[in-house]
């Protein structure tokens, strides 16, 4: 089941959508909400699920600002007469036109930048009594 509706993706870019596309999106969010709930199943809110899958969504399909950078590009280059573009998408190492959880949607989600540690020798120590007598 899907976090977000077409129109939710819809009222967050500057263009209308095809018909061929409608039917994209759609596909895409449920997509969306099966990632979502396989990387964060009941750290985040539906809402914020929503958002996330908009996002998602509409990184893979473009916002309509026609700017030429990809949606989700953390640094790019443009040339001039030499017609050379060159851009990294960052974040979750998804690719333009893919659907990814970005470094920010993780933490949205809940289940980013989480530091901690395990001792696996902890776990061979076992407690034991001393003898009576002994301190």
């Amino acid at each position: 089941m899907a976090y977000a509706t077409l129109s939710d993706v819809e009222a967050r870019i500057t263009r209308t959508l095809s018909t061929q596309e409608e039917s994209a999106v759609t596909t895409m969010l449920d997509d969306a909400a099966v990632m979502i709930d396989a990387f964060a199943p009941d750290s985040a809110s539906d809402e914020v699920k929503k958002v996330v899958s908009c996002r998602m969504v509409i990184r893979a399909i473009g916002d309509g600002e026609n700017s030429g950078v990809p949606v989700g590009a953390t640094q790019g280059s443009m040339s001039g007469l030499g017609y050379a573009q060159s851009w990294t998408i960052g974040g979750g190492g998804g690719a333009a036109g893919e659907l990814y959880l970005s470094k920010i949607e993780k933490q949205m989600l809940g289940m980013g930048n989480r530091i901690g540690s395990h001792s696996p020798v902890e776990d061979l120590v076992v407690s034991r009594t001393l003898p009576e007598g002994w301190t």
